[in-house]
């Protein structure tokens, strides 16, 4: 034991001190959140505001089209037609063809509009068009304002769970995501990381002096626990930046700032395809987030448990490939493509189970160990015991937990023999007779 306590000190400290560490750990929290502010305060900048002339008007659009947009604006000139828009400053028009049932509304441009103001030129004359009708029927047209006003007031429906707590719709598919995509990404980065320094000590043949000390499963053993240590330490540090960064946002990002982006966001929703950026706007309402019924003291533990766990359970598949890969990289990349696919179908049932997180498949990918570090926590983010069951959690975690044990003994096997073979490439098939052997 003292000897992998050994291992795993040189491994700790030979990468906790070295630059890469330290600018990636602090630099990565500053790239993330700038990333997402960034992204949204380009998505409000960018966009131009689209002047569209109304010509022919029946009388009713005038009257009953709303210029609530901050993109799209409505004006109604007498002296603007098809050859003179743009000069005026307008990027189309909206021709109303009184003698045609067909495309009887009609916009012409030099360019062809986006799809968003498309939708919301379309939305608004439909209403138009509706509150015309309806005061053709003697109905006004505030008394329709404060019918609809009420109406969406009187409507707002709230998810209560049997609990008595508000359930919270958006936050957990953030948080669910977001998590398994951090141990998908991680679990490459540092099981790849592994590989490599096994891959360095063999074809250095530092090995072989370290052998003569330490029995090979020991440097195994101590080399996976080191780097796992140093990757626990860099997610803690990343955890805390994260939250102390988004907690800062607000005093940086006005409200106007978030209603202007909330009015993009609905108006993109309304569109088949729109985009929904609403971690950007959750990231950006860090204060609301951290102040909800999400139970952080859960999924937090959950979080570090599930990586940690997919850390071992793959980090000893990767070092067995890395012993027996010699200075060929190819060797390397096809010993781990079998490795690698479990993860990649681990993060595409992810996707699949934060929407139903009671399907059989989710359930059956949070239960195999070899997805269940990604897709638990796309499930667990949904609430425990409401979605998932204390039982589901606690044997997920515990064959987790016989899985990383079984691997350490299969890849220990392995690495025992393949750590000290060179001039030879192995297949899967003659790696699984050393694992026969006594």
């Amino acid at each position: 034991m003292n000897k992998i306590w050994l291992v795993i000190k040189r491994e700790y400290l030979t990468r906790v001190r070295n630059k890469t560490f330290l600018l990636s750990t602090f630099l990565f929290p500053i790239v993330i959140v700038a990333f997402i502010i960034g992204s949204t305060f380009l998505a409000i900048n960018s966009r131009n505001k689209v002047k569209i002339a109304v010509v022919n008007d029946p009388g009713y659009l005038q009257k009953n089209l709303k210029n609530d947009s901050s993109s799209v604006i409505f004006e109604y000139p007498t002296d603007v037609n098809s050859t003179n828009y743009e000069s005026k400053g307008y990027v189309g028009i909206l021709k109303v063809n009184a003698d045609t049932a067909t495309e009887k509304y009609v916009i012409e441009s030099k360019k062809s509009l986006s799809m968003e103001t498309m939708g919301y030129v379309e939305r608004q004359v439909k209403k138009a068009i509706e509150y015309n009708m309806l005061q053709e029927k003697n109905i006004e047209r505030n008394v329709l304002d404060s019918i609809s006003t009420a109406s969406e007031k009187a409507a707002q429906i709230t998810n209560k769970l049997e609990t008595g707590k508000e359930a919270n719709n958006k936050l957990p598919y953030i948080i669910g995501f977001g998590c398994g995509i951090i141990i998908y990404i991680t679990m490459f980065i540092f099981g790849a990381m592994v590989m490599r320094g096994v891959m360095e000590e063999k074809t250095s043949r530092i090995a072989e002096v370290i052998i003569s000390s330490v029995k090979p499963f020991q440097l195994m053993m101590g080399k996976i626990l080191g780097i796992a240590a140093v990757g626990l330490t860099q997610m803690l540090l990343w955890i805390v930046f994260i939250m102390i960064l988004v907690n800062i946002i607000p005093l940086f990002v006005s409200s106007e700032t978030l209603e202007q982006f909330q009015q993009m966001q609905q108006a993109q929703q309304q569109l088949p395809g729109g985009s929904n950026n609403s971690a950007a706007i959750e990231m950006l309402k860090a204060t609301d987030t951290f102040k909800s019924e999400i139970n952080w003291l859960l999924i937090i533990p959950c979080f570090l448990f599930y990586f940690m766990g997919g850390y071992l359970f793959y980090a000893s598949l990767f070092a067995s490939v890395g012993s027996v890969v010699n200075e060929d990289p190819q060797e390397a990349q096809s010993l781990m493509l079998p490795i690698m696919m479990p993860i990649v179908f681990g993060f595409i049932i992810l996707t699949t189970s934060i929407e139903n997180p009671d399907s059989p498949t989710a359930f059956w990918g949070s239960m195999i160990p070899f997805t269940s570090p990604i897709v638990m926590m796309g499930r667990v983010a949904k609430g425990v015991p409401e979605v998932v069951p204390w039982w589901q959690l606690l044997l997920s975690m515990a064959l987790l937990i016989i899985g990383f044990i079984f691997t350490t003994w299969l890849a220990g096997k392995i690495y025992r023999t393949g750590i000290l073979l060179y001039g030879k490439k192995p297949s899967w098939k003659e790696m699984l007779k050393w694992v026969r052997r006594s």
